[in-house]
């Protein structure tokens, strides 16, 4: 009976010391996350972006690309308790990650919506803005997700999109940015023009799309 003991002891020791040390890298790797959130945030500073697009407290937004939700939680604290954010993304997986930093955090006016390459699936005539950063130049078919967006719209509703301006950005591979010229005419095609472009951002453009014929006036 000694002996056994003298050999679960260490044993639970270790698995002590495993434990501990996974709970150590888990908060390292959630301390990775915050800064590599932080250096994005710094680059798309979101009360500047935010204040740009005239997102007001009540408006409701749909975020395509949203990922674990780096910009869904600025946008959904700015829109407030009578507004709303729907997080659109295709990868299950970070949406989950976003639903479980909502329970965290409390956040309660957030809606994740798993989509398709060409359509976000976003609830019928429910959106004053649609928002898209560092999200466009991965788009697959760009051109039927915009079509996808119109059923979404309210009227007078805008589609932002924030992405690398390769004017800016240099040295970035051209499959990591959007020219203005790409945007126009992918936007053209699906109905859209660009109503303004913001040039503030050192590395992004930031471009307010309106469809160039509402209603089918």
């Amino acid at each position: 009976m000694k002996n056994r003991r003298f050999v679960l002891v260490p044993a639970a020791g270790l698995l002590l010391a495993l434990v501990l040390q996974g709970g150590a890298a888990l908060a390292c790797w959630g301390q990775t996350l915050l800064d590599r959130e932080q250096r994005a945030n710094e680059r798309q500073p979101p009360a500047k972006v935010m204040d740009a697009i005239g997102l007001r407290p009540g408006m409701v937004v749909g975020e395509v690309g949203a990922g674990r939700g780096r910009y869904t939680i600025h946008l959904a604290a700015r829109v407030g308790a009578t507004g709303r954010v729907y997080a659109n993304d295709i990868d299950e997986s970070e949406l989950g990650a976003l639903r479980e930093r909502c329970r965290r955090d409390k956040i309660a006016n957030i809606e994740t919506i798993v989509g398709r390459v060409d359509d976000p699936r976003f609830p019928k005539a429910s959106l004053d803005l649609v928002f898209m950063v560092l999200t466009y130049h991965h788009l697959a078919e760009p051109v039927a997700l915009l079509k996808n967006l119109i059923p979404s719209l309210k009227p007078g509703a805008t589609v932002v999109v924030v992405d690398p301006d390769p004017a800016k950005d240099l040295g970035r591979p051209a499959s990591e940015y959007t020219s203005r010229e790409k945007i126009e005419r992918e936007a053209a095609a699906a109905g859209f023009e660009i109503a303004r472009v913001e040039t503030f951002l050192p590395k992004d453009g930031l471009f307010i799309l309106k469809l160039k014929n509402p209603a089918g006036k």
